[in-house]
């Protein structure tokens, strides 16, 4: 005989949801792999399933191409005016303040000198994070100080460029920026001692079209956005569909315009290396 059974208890009780803070997981924009924030931060921002490169902030390009403990900064307080009292939705002196408490930057660039596998070198490191890496007065200033520093202590300089391009809240004095730190890679090049620049995602516009593509080794991160104008602005005016991948690195190095492609965890040993070249040490090996 079959026998019927009814729980007297009630349902039992689902496990309650557990809470996940903001900010612990991102999803990768290539694989769509979830992937934990600390796991990102020791693989310096890139994903360790496809190696999708992440924008990485100022900071960790510093603590990435200099030797512990051993870099200077400089400059850190030189803050923009406003020269033409620019005001679109909101005043450009309002704009500085927002990004400044935003970023914790007070301009888009940091200068430093430091070590780099026992090399003296000159470093710069631009930063999207404040007002998209646009370039202004500051950031032109602080350039070309570095640029003499290097220039004083016969030394390499290294910038490593993520830019929208120039800044529109400065108009003119932006776009003199351009002339102003490419005049000052030019003494630089007369001691000589070696500009490499390196090229991250984005560097665009009046950046790309200054001293981003002036290194005497240009290098660039892999799926890096690099061009002047936008491929939308270039179609419309040539009339023609861009071709596939056009403005990535890949594409840019393919046509002559960068001398390689490195990974980011291989970024210090390669210029380590090509410092080593320059200095004309006869073991630095090229891989």
């Amino acid at each position: 005989m079959a026998a019927w059974f009814k729980r007297d208890k009630g349902k039992l009780a689902s496990s309650l949801k557990r809470e996940i803070p903001d900010g612990v997981w991102t999803k990768c924009n290539s694989c769509s792999e979830i992937l934990f924030h600390k796991t990102l931060e020791d693989n310096h921002q890139v994903c360790p399933k496809c190696s999708y490169h992440f924008r990485m902030s100022s900071g960790g390009y510093v603590e990435l191409l200099l030797d512990e403990g051993s870099w200077l900064e400089h400059d850190a307080t030189v803050k923009s005016t406003d020269p033409l009292k620019f005001k679109d939705t909101a005043a450009y002196p309002d704009r500085i303040t927002k990004y400044t408490k935003k970023s914790g930057l007070t301009d888009a660039i940091r200068c430093f000198s430091g070590i780099m596998s026992d090399h003296k070198v000159e470093l710069s490191v631009m930063d999207f994070a404040f007002m998209g890496g646009s370039v202004g007065s500051v950031v032109g200033e602080k350039l070309g100080r570095a640029i003499n520093r290097a220039v004083e202590n016969r030394c390499p300089m290294i910038v490593v460029s993520c830019s929208g391009g120039m800044r529109m809240q400065e108009g003119i004095f932006s776009l003199m920026q351009m002339a102003k730190v490419s005049a000052a890679l030019v003494r630089l090049s007369n001691l000589p001692q070696p500009f490499i620049s390196i090229l991250t995602n984005p560097t665009t516009g009046g950046t790309t079209a200054s001293f981003a593509m002036l290194g005497d080794v240009n290098i660039s991160e892999p799926g890096a956005l690099i061009g002047f104008a936008g491929p939308r602005v270039i179609k419309q005016t040539i009339g023609q569909d861009l071709p596939e991948g056009f403005q990535s690195a890949e594409f840019v190095l393919e046509h002559g315009f960068l001398d390689m492609i490195v990974e980011r965890k291989e970024l210090k040993e390669r210029v380590g290396c090509l410092l080593g070249l320059f200095r004309g040490n006869q073991n630095a090996v090229l891989q």
